[in-house]
């Protein structure tokens, strides 16, 4: 049953098994570097651009910019959403150089383990289709790490919406205005992006999902 969007304590909230609504998403350490901020950091300066500007474009503090571009921390998805929208950027142009502009009759296929890796402290992506740019959507697959709320820096929030199946392991969805939902093989869920979200594994092994979004591309 839908839950009323009102506020609660931490503590109110976890006597009733809803989510603390203290959550609010920014960037988390990196654990290895892929090569994103590099390429983040070499659109910046194609574009003239300082790093005070790209915050003011974005909304992402100067601080967590410059510690992306130096591989020393790995942004979330939604502080990557933040960036592409504010910088006017297709995600694509930081996961892979080609592009195709054709707007009609593509077609892209990801091998098997083939996509692009980006990995956080509590999610492990490969993106899919990224020889594809300005789609409407963004395909990937995910193994969920986190097994507690408590390792999310806070909730996760973007505009767009979601679909996400469970591919492997059991997971447990935490989402800001209802009670958490256990999910096994074959289970799938749709939400609103903008509200408050986090995926932890209830399995011994690492949880797989695949995961569409919506809302993640540059508007054209």
């Amino acid at each position: 049953m839908k839950k009323a969007a009102t506020r609660s304590s931490p503590r109110e909230a976890a006597a009733a098994e809803v989510v603390p609504a203290r959550f609010s998403a920014d960037a988390v350490p990196a654990e290895g570097g892929d090569g994103l901020g590099h390429r983040l950091k070499r659109v910046r300066i194609d574009k003239g651009w300082t790093l005070k500007e790209v915050s003011e474009r974005t909304g992402v503090a100067r601080s967590t910019l410059s510690k992306i571009e130096n591989g020393q921390m790995s942004p979330t998805y939604d502080v990557l959403q933040k960036i592409t929208r504010g910088a006017d950027l297709d995600i694509v142009e930081l996961f892979d150089q080609r592009r195709q502009n054709a707007p009609f009759g593509r077609r892209s296929v990801t091998r098997n383990g083939e996509g692009k890796p980006h990995r956080t402290g509590t999610y492990e992506y490969e993106v899919l289709a990224t020889d594809l740019s300005q789609k409407h959507i963004l395909p990937f697959k995910a193994r969920i790490r986190a097994r507690r709320l408590d390792e999310f820096p806070g909730w996760v929030r973007h505009d767009g919406e979601e679909f996400l199946c469970v591919l492997s392991g059991t997971v447990q969805v935490f989402t800001e205005f209802y009670a958490p939902v256990t999910l096994k093989v074959g289970d799938s869920t749709y939400f609103d992006s903008k509200m408050g979200h986090a995926i932890v594994s209830l399995s011994k092994e690492d949880a797989e999902v695949i995961w569409i979004c919506t809302g993640i591309t540059a508007l054209s």
